[in-house]
């Protein structure tokens, strides 16, 4: 008996990439179902040159479970879950058909993301390989709708694919405020039902952290200019985060001495210092230049 496939696509203004997403899977799929976020362009009109199964459902900031509802529709063995600025490659849908056919054991599969950012594929940071699980066996997954960027969890054994899809990110500035806008906002919900303790001295910190981690302990430095203009804008989103917190928490006074930001400032740099050395201890292929290195980085370690 010949397993099916359904592809569920949720969207909201999308009409300029939608199309080529929906093309993309147009040979693949059994069924696609698009869940319309109450698009206000002509996204619904691209969306049913492809499929009657069209729904339009409440715009809710956790989309999540949007894409939960769309899941509910599906009628196909298995699920595949895509964003309207995604695309399955050729040789993608080919190793998804012949693992269908092959009846797999498992119940859902990672699939690595390749992701387009202002026109350049980015190969380090968070954003390769930025595994996914996007395909799963009918009612064996589900977003958990607690976190913006969760993953789809399955019961059951999840194996991995070899192929990437693509994930055309951000193509313009303004996309990309627009897109922290919300998720920012959503983190910092998140924050609140935690009931995070906010202190002053984590607007430097979170913004700081995040900056580190990618450009330098992910080697976001490697994707050139691209690399540090993506690790400063993940910076300024973490600053968001903070900031949308604070404002939840009616801007609430604090008292900050100067010598504390002074000191708080100074401990960034030693950070900051940390990871240069670390990064440099990773590229150089000389002996004696890591020795050294490491020997500085040790020295900062201890002032600390």
């Amino acid at each position: 008996m010949k397993l099916t496939i359904s592809v569920v696509i949720s969207t909201y203004n999308k009409e300029t990439s939608l199309e080529r997403c929906l093309n993309s899977v147009s040979e693949l799929a059994d069924e696609i179902i698009v869940i319309d976020n109450q698009s206000q362009d002509k996204t619904v009109e691209v969306a049913k040159r492809y499929t009657k199964k069209v729904f339009s459902v409440p715009n809710q900031l956790m989309l999540n479970c949007n894409k939960n509802k769309g899941f509910e529709k599906a009628s196909g063995d298995w699920i595949l879950n895509l964003d309207d600025d995604e695309e399955v490659t050729p040789v993608l849908a080919k190793e998804i058909l012949s693992l269908i056919r092959s009846h797999p054991s498992h119940n859902g599969f990672w699939i690595k993301r390749k992701n387009y950012s202002f026109g350049k594929w980015i190969q380090h940071g968070l954003w390769w390989p930025d595994k996914q699980i996007r395909l799963f066996r009918k009612g064996r997954g589900q977003f958990p709708c607690v976190h913006i960027h969760e993953y789809i969890k399955v019961d059951g054994e999840v194996g991995e694919l070899t192929e990437p899809y693509i994930h055309y990110n951000y193509e313009t500035v303004h996309q990309y405020l627009t897109k922290i806008d919300r998720a920012s906002t959503s983190e910092a919900i998140t924050l609140s039902e935690l009931n995070y303790q906010l202190m002053w001295y984590d607007a430097i910190r979170f913004p700081v952290s995040d900056f580190l981690k990618i450009y330098f302990a992910q080697a976001g430095y490697k994707d050139g200019l691209h690399g540090l203009v993506l690790s400063l804008f993940q910076a300024f989103y973490s600053f968001c985060t903070f900031a949308k917190y604070w404002e939840m928490k009616k801007c609430q006074e604090h008292d900050i001495q100067l010598k504390d930001v002074s000191l708080e400032l100074t401990n960034r740099k030693k950070e900051i210092q940390y990871w240069v050395l670390t990064s440099y201890i990773a590229e150089t292929s000389s002996l004696a230049t890591k020795v050294w290195l490491k020997i500085k980085r040790k020295f900062i370690t201890l002032l600390q």
